[in-house]
């Protein structure tokens, strides 16, 4: 079969992937070359996702159901959060047109259709082109706005920046805070449970820093008080490590930064209460590699479900980001202990062995890794990307639930890593791109089997750019930053003399200049003379 083929190309692909860490150019452009395979074929993947998914889209609205078993309709928490983001990520990056029509008016009609509370959304069934339920429940409302805000719309705001996606994140928000109705010992909250808890703390933390509106902050230390203060995770009897439980422990470090940074009298009061809860879930939690369990009794140090969460990594973060606002080498320890020694979990299943459990296992890795490079666990993650990137269908998805998005979400995150954040407008199935990063010089191959002509861009400290934010900690559901251009810095770009590249590409280039795209142009390995069928290699140093 068709993508049996494809998994198998690639998995012998993958097979030849642990290279050695780069000494000599011959091995950087050999990296290079591999590197832009892997890409190339893990966004033919993503794209035959979407593909595969508007196939089965509701002929009347133009929406994706949540499942394509026995649920025939739009929701918020699933088919909104988790799939349709990630057809617009892949749409953004692969197929331009289709981003600017079908993905766009699909958030239009989302809108225009499924909001009921305000702009928060409820369950839209297809067969009667109407609400699924005769009620209103609010707390369900709430829980879908957050996991669409959290799960979908801040990974989109993470890549793209300023756009009707954030516009759409910022109202929902907005929608929350207005209908909060909880009341707790640190005052009035949208919720008080770990799941809506820790999405609302990070996303209230990131659009604090992105657009400086009190409020934000005002809730997001309001829960960081309920849950630090009053209700710390450690204390109470069950603490799931994993997903519908797990956002408490990253949201908590996002409010922790903020408070470091802006409110100094609460920093020194959660201090000792949020090293007390990462310190007792470090001693009852894990497992001899580091990784963590499913569910813990942190109280009575009992492990309720010895199953390993594919959420390990999102645990980690807060590790990270609280060991940079402390200096805490301890937790920057453990995260390393965990990087060096996953790859003893290689052939876990994950979940089951679903390729969501799959994909959260590899974010877990990579966004780790971004910080603390372990080689063995790098060829970890190419190893467990190559066992999701099989399990896709001939007709392009996954496993027919709304957890197929994780996969094209984590597949891109893949792919980013492979060519340093750099990508090309237009993309072509046959274009390849990979890139190596060696002591602040980005080297980049671009080669075709056909004549192409577009332009590369390269990433930028979105961090800083899109959400203001003073530095690039460790956070759930972004795209980690690996080679990204300066705006105000000047950089040398040189061709070498293999690569079919237009003359222009080569001097002094401003970062603003760089990021607006650099014109190539190649003439492809299928039409070139015989034995000059070169790529085009380009070199990238600042100055």
């Amino acid at each position: 079969m068709r993508r049996q083929a494809i998994g198998m190309s690639l998995a012998a692909l993958f097979c030849f992937a642990a290279l050695p860490a780069a000494a000599d150019s011959d091995a950087i452009w050999q990296e290079t070359d591999h590197n832009g395979e892997l890409a190339r074929q893990t966004f033919i993947h993503c794209r035959d996702f979407v593909r595969g998914w508007l196939g089965h889209a509701d002929p009347q609205t133009g929406l994706i159901p949540r499942n394509l078993t026995s649920s025939p309709y739009w929701n918020a928490q699933d088919s909104a959060a988790d799939n349709y983001p990630f057809m617009v990520l892949t749409s953004a990056l692969v197929d331009r047109s289709l981003f600017e029509g079908r993905m766009k008016e699909m958030l239009k009609t989302e809108k225009r259709l499924t909001s009921r509370v305000g702009p928060m959304t409820d369950d839209f069934l297809f067969a009667t082109q109407s609400f699924r339920t005769a009620e209103i429940e609010m707390p369900k409302i709430i829980f879908g706005a957050s996991e669409y805000v959290k799960d979908g719309l801040m990974p989109l705001t993470e890549w793209l920046g300023p756009s009707p996606w954030r516009d759409r994140m910022i109202e929902l928000v907005d929608a929350i805070l207005d209908h909060a109705e909880v009341e707790t010992p640190a005052g009035i909250l949208p919720a008080k449970d770990h799941e809506v808890g820790g999405e609302m703390m990070q996303v209230l933390s990131r659009l604090y820093w992105m657009t400086g509106n009190e409020r934000y902050k005002e809730f997001a230390l309001r829960f960081g008080d309920y849950f630090l203060l009053h209700a710390l995770p450690t204390e109470q009897e069950r603490l799931s490590m994993d997903d519908h439980g797990c956002e408490v422990i990253g949201g908590l470090s996002e409010v922790y930064y903020i408070a470091a940074r802006e409110d100094r009298d609460r920093y020194e009061q959660y201090k000792k209460p949020m090293h007390a809860m990462l310190d007792r879930i470090l001693e009852v939690a894990r497992n001899e590699n580091g990784l963590f369990y499913m569910t813990v009794d942190p109280i009575h140090g009992k492990v309720l479900e010895e199953e390993l969460t594919d959420n390990w990594g999102y645990d980690y973060n807060a590790y990270l980001t609280v060991a940079e606002v402390d200096d805490h080498q301890p937790y920057r320890d453990a995260v390393r202990f965990a990087l060096e020694n996953v790859p003893k979990a290689t052939g876990y299943p994950w979940e089951g062995d679903i390729a969501d459990g799959y994909a959260d296992s590899i974010e877990s890795g990579l966004n780790l890794l971004n910080r603390i490079p372990v080689q063995s666990g790098f060829e970890w993650v190419e190893h467990e990307t190559a066992h999701m990137l099989a399990k896709q269908a001939d007709d392009g998805v996954i496993e027919g639930w709304h957890g197929d998005g994780n996969y094209a979400r984590t597949a891109i995150l893949f792919a980013l890593w492979k060519t340093q954040g750099c990508h090309i407008e237009p993309w072509r199935a046959d274009v390849a791109v990979g890139a190596v990063e060696q002591d602040g010089v980005l080297y980049v191959t671009v080669s075709s089997r056909w004549s192409w002509e577009g332009r590369l861009y390269f990433d930028r400290p979105r961090h800083r750019e899109y959400f203001n934010i003073p530095t690039d900690y460790a956070r759930l559901n972004q795209f980690p930053e690996w080679y990204t251009v300066e705006s105000g810095a000047n950089y040398t770009v040189t061709v070498t003399p293999s690569g079919v590249c237009v003359p222009e590409v080569e001097g002094s280039f401003s970062g603003e200049m760089l990021l607006q795209g650099l014109p190539i142009k190649t003439v492809g390995t299928n039409i070139r003379p015989k034995g000059e069928a070169k790529p085009c290699r380009i070199v990238v140093r600042m100055e």
